[in-house]
């Protein structure tokens, strides 16, 4: 469902599945089905002959309150999934989205479930460096060991690009003069401050040339001025998150229902006090 990291072999399998369309639907099953576990546990509906309706989504079903307990445990085991259980589920299933209660199905394109997971770097800055050399990988090693790391000092240059090469902040390729000529450099990444990012594949372009940098610019840049995708390690991942989807957040508790508990408490108090007192 949502173990195993982008390029991992988990979300690889979802990623097939999804990416060819096999996924008609998931239902998640009550708790404690089972004797000797207690674990949720999820139904997957695959079909390669999908209906038109439903070609390119995706239903995920809560069946989690469709249960009937047991007269007795068995072990873990509470409840089960009695015939009238099966019927809602089906009921569910077979109105697609004309099902009326979204507390119970949801209809998702399945898109919506992927994510380009992006590595965010940040330069190696060391007071003392020369902004205007570029290091060897024989040098870096002895920075990184004997330098002092500073947000103020100058980024560390590990490469200089071909001077026809264009300047590309946003993929870690900036300006910089070497030997008294602009040239376009690549800085050393500082692993400790090498950060990861979850960018849905649905997220909108806006003004950019698509949702990574606009994702990009909006929640890294304004905190990390300095910072680049670096590309090469991008990777696609799929998880699928019930808990997210169908999360039902507790109300709230009225300002007078407080206040009568904050009254409560200041009496208790009081009363101790009183007793603690008399006492001595």
């Amino acid at each position: 469902m949502f173990t195993g990291d982008a390029g991992q072999g988990e979300s690889n399998i979802r990623r097939w599945i999804i990416e060819n369309d096999w996924l008609e639907a998931i239902v998640a099953l009550p708790l404690k089905m089972f004797y000797n576990t207690g674990i949720a546990t999820y139904v997957w509906v695959l079909s390669n002959r999908k209906e038109e309706r439903r070609k390119g989504k995706v239903q995920l079903i809560d069946a989690t309150g469709w249960s009937t307990p047991l007269r007795k445990n068995l072990g873990e085991k509470g409840v089960e999934v009695s015939a009238t259980d099966a019927d809602n589920v089906l009921e569910a299933f077979t109105a697609f989205d004309q099902y009326d209660d979204t507390d119970r199905s949801k209809v998702f394109d399945g898109v919506d479930f992927g994510y380009q997971k992006i590595i965010v770097e940040r330069p190696l800055r060391i007071v003392g460096v020369d902004p205007n050399r570029v290091y060897t990988a024989k040098e870096i090693k002895q920075l990184k060991e004997d330098g002092v790391r500073d947000e103020t000092a100058p980024p560390v240059i590990k490469k200089a690009l071909p001077y026809a090469a264009t300047p590309d902040p946003l993929h870690g390729r900036y300006e910089a003069v070497i030997d008294g000529r602009t040239r376009v450099v690549e800085y050393e990444p500082d692993t400790e401050l090498r950060d990861t990012e979850q960018v849905p594949l649905t997220e909108p372009e806006g003004d950019y040339a698509d949702g990574v940098e606009a994702f990009f610019r909006r929640e890294v840049m304004p905190y990390a001025q300095d910072a680049w995708i670096d590309e090469s390690k991008t990777k696609i991942g799929y998880e699928i998150s019930f808990t997210r989807h169908f999360y039902k957040p507790a109300p709230m508790r009225t300002l007078a229902e407080i206040q009568a508990d904050i009254r409560a408490l200041e009496a208790e108090t009081d009363d101790l006090i009183a007793e603690i007192a008399g006492k001595n």
